[in-house]
C-alpha cells in the first residue's frame, strides 16, 4: 500500500502571495467633495499563505483579525488590493467575474450562518440544486439526480424526507448539512469553511466537524477552516495560521502550534481556550484592551499595545503614552486626576503616531515628569517602558522620545514561521532554535 505523502511535499492548490485587501471609509461629504483622504482599512494586510492538496488549514483569530476577508478573498468575493491568488496557474485576484463563476466550481464556500446562507423561499432541491443551474445544467433530471446523491453524502435521508422542504422546517445542524451538499454538488476540490459550526448547538458541532472530514476523504477535498476556536481547529486542522489585525503571525503545523506556541498572541489564545474540568485552575494571562483600528494600526508590532512581552523595539508610539496616562487616571481619585490632568494637557495631538510626544508645557515640564516617574514605580514591569528612549524636559513642555520599532515579518523559529521581535529574522530565536526562512514562505 502507498504511503500517504508529507503535508509538505504535496501538490500546491492555492498559493497565496503578498495579498492586500483594504477598504476606503467613506468619511463625510465635505471631506469627499473637497478630496481629502479619509483612511483606509487593512482588513489583510500583505499574507502570504500557501494551500496544499487534501490538507486543512485553519485560519485562527479574534473577530477583526481579517480571517473572513482573506477566506471571501481566494473566492473573488473581495477585491484584492495587492498580491496575487494563484489557484492551479490562474491568479483568481485578476480573473473577470465571468471567469470567477467558473472557477467556483472548483472553489465552495461554507458560510457562517446556515439561516442566512438559505434563501427562505426555495425548497431543499431548489437550493442545492440553484448552483447547477447557474453553472449551465438545463436538465432538471439531472439536476434532481445530483441533489439526491449530494443530500445523501451529507446524510440526510432518507431523502425524499428533504426535498420538498423548506429552511423552516429544518433543525440548525440540518440547514448546515444543506448548505454542505450544496457546496460539494459542483465537485470542487476547495471548501471554504467561514465558522461552519459556531451558530449550531454543541450537541451537532462535533457530528458537523466528523461530516466535514469524511466528505474531505470521500471527495478529495482541500479545506481553508475559518475560525475563532482552537480547540476545534486542533481536531480538524493540519496547520493553522493564527491572524492578527490583517496579518500570520505564526503559522506551523497543529501539533506544534499547540505544543509549542512562540508568538505571544498565540499563547494568549491558547490559555483562553475553557477549561471543562471545574476543579482545575488554569493561569490566564490574556491580552489587555482590544484590538486596535485597523484604519490606523499601531506601528512596529501591531501586537505590542497588548503584549506582555514586548520590548523595547515593538513599535511604541505616542498613542501608547495617552494608553498609560488614561490607565493611570483609572486608579486614582478624583482630586488627583483633575490636578494631573490640568499638567499633562490636552491629549487628543498623541493620536497622531508618532515616536516622540510632548505632554504639558513649559511651566509644568517638570511635574509631568514627576507624574510619569511616579507611575513608572508603581509599575516597573510595564512593558511601556521599555520602549522610552527618554524624557526631555524643554521650554514647550515634557518631550518622550520613543526607540525605533521593527515592523516583524514572519521567520523561521523552531518547527513554526512566527512574526515576533522575540525571535531575530536571522534566525537566532530568543530560545537559539530555528533558521532563517524568507518572508513570504508561509510553509
Amino acid at each position: 500500500m502507498p504511503t500517504k505523502p508529507e503535508t509538505s511535499q504535496r501538490e500546491t492548490v492555492i498559493d497565496v502571495r503578498n495579498l492586500s485587501v483594504h477598504f476606503d471609509l467613506r468619511g463625510s461629504s465635505l471631506a469627499r467633495l473637497f478630496g481629502r483622504d479619509t483612511g483606509t482599512v487593512k482588513a489583510v494586510d500583505g499574507v502570504d499563505l500557501t494551500l496544499r492538496r487534501g490538507e486543512v488549514i485553519g485560519l485562527v483569530g479574534e473577530s477583526g483579525s481579517g480571517k473572513s476577508t482573506l477566506g471571501r478573498a481566494l473566492l473573488g468575493l473581495v477585491d484584492a488590493t495587492e498580491g496575487s491568488i494563484d489557484f492551479e496557474g490562474r491568479d483568481v485576484a485578476e480573473l473577470s467575474r465571468k471567469e470567477l463563476r467558473r472557477i467556483r466550481r472548483d472553489i465552495q464556500m461554507v458560510f457562517q450562518d446556515p439561516n442566512a446562507a438559505l434563501n427562505p423561499s426555495m425548497t431543499v432541491e431548489d437550493a442545492v440544486g440553484d448552483a447547477l443551474r447557474v453553472q449551465g445544467v438545463k436538465s432538471a433530471e439531472e439536476r434532481r439526480t445530483r441533489v439526491i446523491d449530494a443530500l445523501e453524502r451529507v446524510g440526510l435521508s432518507p431523502v425524499e424526507l428533504f426535498l420538498s422542504k423548506y429552511p423552516r422546517d429544518l433543525s440548525g445542524g440540518q440547514k448546515q448539512r444543506v448548505v454542505l451538499a450544496r457546496a460539494i454538488i459542483m465537485d470542487p476540490s476547495v471548501l471554504v469553511a467561514d465558522e461552519p459550526i459556531s451558530m449550531l448547538d454543541m450537541s451537532v458541532r462535533a457530528k458537523i466537524l466528523q461530516l466535514m472530514l469524511d466528505l474531505k476523504r470521500d471527495l478529495d477535498l482541500t479545506y481553508v477552516y475559518i475560525t475563532h476556536d482552537l480547540a476545534t481547529a486542533k481536531f480538524f486542522c493540519d496547520r493553522i495560521a493564527i491572524m492578527y489585525l490583517g496579518r500570520v503571525v505564526e503559522i506551523g503545523p497543529t501539533a506544534e502550534i499547540f505544543a509549542d506556541p512562540k508568538h505571544p498572541y498565540t499563547k494568549a489564545l491558547l490559555q483562553a481556550i475553557p477549561e471543562p474540568d471545574p476543579r482545575r485552575s488554569v493561569p490566564r494571562n490574556l491580552p489587555r484592551g482590544e484590538i486596535p483600528d485597523a484604519a490606523l494600526p499601531p506601528l512596529g508590532c501591531s501586537f505590542h499595545p497588548r503584549c506582555p512581552a514586548a520590548v523595547e523595539n515593538c513599535g511604541w508610539e505616542s498613542r501608547d503614552l495617552r494608553v498609560l496616562l488614561e490607565q493611570h487616571w483609572t486608579r486614582t481619585d478624583a482630586e488627583v486626576y483633575a490636578e494631573e490632568r490640568t499638567l499633562v494637557g490636552d491629549l487628543d495631538h498623541l493620536d497622531e503616531p508618532a515616536l516622540e510626544a510632548r505632554v504639558g508645557d513649559g511651566g509644568s515640564a517638570e511635574r509631568v515628569h514627576r507624574i510619569l516617574d511616579a507611575i513608572r514605580e508603581g509599575n516597573p514591569d510595564e512593558p511601556f517602558w521599555h520602549g522610552v528612549e527618554a524624557l526631555d524636559e524643554q521650554a514647550d513642555g515634557l518631550h518622550v522620545r520613543f526607540r525605533p520599532g521593527e515592523d516583524p515579518r514572519l521567520r523561521r523559529a523552531g518547527g513554526v514561521d512566527v512574526a515576533c521581535v522575540l525571535y531575530p529574522a536571522d534566525g537566532a530565536g530568543a530560545d537559539g532554535s530555528g533558521g532563517g526562512v524568507p518572508p513570504n514562505s508561509g510553509q
